[in-house]
């Protein structure tokens, strides 16, 4: 029995699409928990800026 392998790929336009969602979004949480008025949360956004090797002060 043979085997059809296919593969698909998506243009360059919608690939950046993604990316510039993607972007957006992490840029929106980022903003949104790392100027949050609870501690808890702005300590988490600051904690994982920390783990991901950017500084902050």
């Amino acid at each position: 029995m043979a085997r059809v392998v296919s593969t698909q790929s998506q243009s360059v336009s919608t690939q950046v699409l993604l990316a510039t969602i993607c972007f957006a979004m992490g840029l929106a949480i980022m903003l949104a928990v790392g100027f949050s008025a609870p501690i808890e949360a702005h300590n988490a956004a600051h904690d994982t800026r920390h783990a991901a090797a950017f500084p902050c002060h």
